[in-house]
């Protein structure tokens, strides 16, 4: 079987025989109307989206290296408080609680141990608790929360388990 040739077919005839039928000045003309419609199919539809992603990469390039740079600056994330309180938890509650100036008497229960405040101030209470949540391996099991004498202060047992 032979395979047809581009120039057999009707339509590739019809353009020659309107090619041969122009002037020399026409095919100039018609050529370089060509040349320039390539030129903007070119620049148009390939130059100019390859540019345009090139420069939104590049920002974000600058974009993340700016990040970078002030992570970097920034030092180290995450809390930068005190370290963790250790040793035993009878020890771990009263010294957290002279840190805030509470006053507590403990005694051990069965799983944990149960701290009591006579009174102190309801800050300093919610304070000893969250430093001993945040700095030790102590859990909380349960808080009873009773008012003080004074307004702004309050008695508190508290029952905490490793």
């Amino acid at each position: 079987m032979i395979a047809p040739r581009l120039t057999d077919s009707p339509a590739v005839q019809r353009i020659a025989a309107w090619w041969s039928g122009l002037s020399q000045r026409e095919r100039i003309m018609v050529g370089g109307l060509g040349v320039v419609l390539t030129g903007l199919v070119l620049v148009l539809g390939v130059i100019q989206p390859l540019h345009a992603a090139r420069t939104r990469a590049l920002a974000d390039i600058r974009t993340y290296d700016m990040l970078k740079a002030r992570v970097a600056a920034a030092g180290a994330l995450g809390p930068s408080g005190p370290p963790p309180r250790t040793g035993p938890p009878v020890t771990i509650i009263t010294n957290a609680a002279t840190g805030f100036g509470l006053t507590i008497q403990t005694e051990a229960v069965l799983g944990g141990i149960r701290a009591t405040v006579s009174e102190g101030s309801y800050d300093a209470v919610m304070n000893w608790l969250a430093d001993i949540a945040r700095n030790s391996s102590l859990s909380v099991t349960r808080v009873d929360l009773g008012k003080g004498g004074t307004p702004g202060t309050v008695g508190a047992t508290v029952e905490f388990r490793e």
